[in-house]
């Protein structure tokens, strides 16, 4: 799938772009073009891969023409540029629009342009049912990337749009392990909303799995959604107690537009998806079943009715968030 491609990462600076760079050099493609607007961490990154495939572009993705002209001959496209933050977003939503619905028209039009061969959203729970600006934008990414091919010329464009939604990434940066982290390090009290708040667990080794798995066989148009255990935040409190030593907590509110659960899938799109042992995927409702199990082979029908929620899953032990932290070195604060 990848052999011999020329892929384009945009956000390719942030924790999931370098991670998924370096997972795509393991397999032999052509270049990797980085596509991101801060200069350090370009920099950075460039000396600590050290790889001559690897092409940096500085640009944003509000900016059309910039960005066609880093796609121009790219075959795969992976987006993960996006405003993330749900309480600055909340503050900001103007901004947010510009950069993760706007730049996400920007993008898909300039696939569209260039022809990719394939180009892959990555979204997010919050964009389910959204309560909060941040939520919204994403849903909205979502719905251009699952309907761009209404905008494609069947007998001269080939571009597949399909979308990826997670939870977020255990220990990933602005989560709530190195805050958890950082806090008990500093002596600080934990700062705890409500301790039976739910979240699917990821590991970054997963989700890239899942990236490059779904890569393989989309057929573009679809969503697809790992299956996934989950924890609570007083499990995951006390393993970090147990692995950092022994704080003391502080209840606050919980954030504006913030879900107790977490949702992947909710009870309306559950009519429309089909699963594996391993994931989800979420079909257009028009595709009837007998064309499904032709473009989805080993895909059935979901007999689920009821939403796809971190509070209904099975709870991961907390042996297992402990190993899981301790092998990808999450609780280091230097690493």
């Amino acid at each position: 799938m990848f052999d011999g491609k020329k892929i384009l990462i945009t956000g390719g600076t942030g924790s999931l772009g370098q991670a998924l760079t370096k997972k795509l050099l393991t397999e032999n493609v052509d270049t990797i073009r980085i596509f991101s607007r801060n200069e350090n961490k370009q920099v950075t990154m460039d000396s600590e891969f050290q790889d001559d495939r690897l092409r940096f572009f500085i640009g944003d993705v509000r900016d059309s023409s910039r960005l066609e002209r880093a796609i121009e001959d790219v075959d795969i496209v992976f987006h993960t540029a996006a405003l993330k933050h749900v309480p600055v977003i909340e503050y900001n939503p103007f901004e947010a629009v510009k950069t993760n619905v706007l730049g996400t028209q920007n993008l898909i039009e300039a696939c569209i342009h260039e022809d990719v061969e394939m180009a892959i959203g990555i979204g997010t729970d919050k964009a389910v049912s959204p309560l909060n600006a941040y939520g919204a934008t994403k849903l909205l990414m979502e719905k251009l990337f699952t309907t761009a091919s209404n905008y494609l010329k069947k007998e001269t464009h080939r571009t597949k749009f399909v979308a990826l939604r997670y939870g977020n990434v255990l220990g990933s940066s602005g989560s709530v392990v190195p805050k958890f982290a950082k806090q008990i390090s500093e002596e600080k009290k934990i700062t705890l909303t409500n301790p039976q708040m739910t979240r699917f667990s990821i590991t970054m080794d997963d989700a890239l799995d899942f990236i490059l798995q779904t890569t393989n066989i989309a057929k573009g148009s679809e969503i697809f959604v790992p299956k996934m255990k989950a924890y609570s935040l007083e499990d995951l409190k006390n393993v970090l107690f147990d692995l950092l030593g022994k704080g003391s907590e502080e209840k606050i509110p919980i954030r504006h537009g913030e879900k107790m659960h977490e949702i992947l899938i909710n009870m309306d799109e559950m009519r429309f998806t089909w699963e594996t042992d391993s994931m989800y995927v979420i079909v257009k409702p028009e595709i009837d079943d007998e064309k499904i199990h032709e473009l989805y082979p080993g895909f059935t029908k979901t007999k689920s009715l009821v939403q796809y929620s971190s509070n209904d899953v099975k709870r991961i032990s907390t042996d297992e968030i402990k190993k899981q932290l301790v092998k990808n070195n999450l609780t280091n604060l230097n690493a």
